[in-house]
């Protein structure tokens, strides 16, 4: 039993020590020091090493042999593309968020939520929405994007705020009262569509809507982003609301989804 218990805790902090360089780990920075991991994860410094030595062996990080910095290695990736590949809203959502990032000329996202934040499944770069940096793995605030509100609809106000007891402050126009965020769902479940200016990062903007599997429950968001300028909400809303939802309604239809079910109607 002392031995399960010894393993148990090996494996919980090798996981400590990737999850350092998922989030950045130190200063926003890929490349750390074995003090680095150590500080972030709470080790030992002989701790860190050790472990880094294992998922070095183990081709889960790799260490530059000049500045003796330590990076995730390539292995990884085929970790997470087997896990992507094996995700039924990644595969049936993958051609359809290509297809409208290069017809629309705007990034085109797919995201679930995880715990109390989104999760992005997928995201391809349009030419007039470059990005530095891979999204796919990323997480994002819930209340504060367009994708996270369309994950939202799937919980009702109560679990909402339950979830999310307090709504951080990113922007100036960022939804931070629960009753403001309320009425925002419930105009989104009318339309279709929710929409984010500025909310997350200034100069940024989407359009979302929500994806449904066979049961009827919104599982994941799909949505097109981009700089103000290239989604010009004043003028392009509409033509981009209707693209984005029909892209989403073809996803859910992959997933299962039927459309809404009514109760049939009584024979007086």
């Amino acid at each position: 039993m002392a031995a399960d218990s010894g393993s148990n805790q090996s494996v919980e902090r090798a996981l400590g020590v990737l999850r350092v360089f998922t989030t950045g780990g130190h200063a926003g920075r890929s490349e750390l020091r074995v003090s680095d991991v150590a500080k972030v994860a709470d080790l030992t410094l002989s701790t860190a090493s050790r472990l880094l030595a294992t998922l070095e062996a183990a081709g889960f990080v790799d260490r530059d042999p000049v500045s003796g910095l330590y990076r995730l290695g390539l292995d990884m990736v085929s970790l997470g593309g087997a896990v992507l590949n094996s995700h039924p809203v990644h595969r049936e959502a993958r051609q359809i968020a290509q297809n409208l990032a290069a017809e629309l000329g705007l990034g085109a996202n797919v995201a679930v939520r995880r715990g109390d934040a989104l999760f992005y499944l997928l995201n391809f770069e349009g030419r007039q929405a470059p990005r530095a940096f891979v999204l796919a793995g990323q997480r994002n605030p819930l209340h504060a994007t367009g994708l996270g509100k369309a994950l939202l609809t799937a919980l009702t106000p109560a679990q909402r705020r339950e979830l999310l007891p307090v709504l951080h402050h990113y922007t100036s126009r960022t939804i931070t009262d629960h009753d403001v965020l309320d009425a925002e769902l419930t105009k989104l479940l009318g339309r279709g569509y929710s929409t984010e200016v500025e909310e997350l990062a200034h100069g940024r903007a989407c359009v979302a809507a929500p994806i449904r599997d066979g049961s009827g429950q919104v599982i994941a968001g799909l949505s097109v982003s981009g700089p103000l300028s290239a989604i010009d909400l004043q003028n392009r809303e509409a033509a981009l609301a209707s693209v984005v939802i029909e892209a989403a309604d073809s996803i859910s239809i992959g997933l299962g989804y039927v459309g809404p079910h009514h109760a049939p109607a009584l024979v007086v």
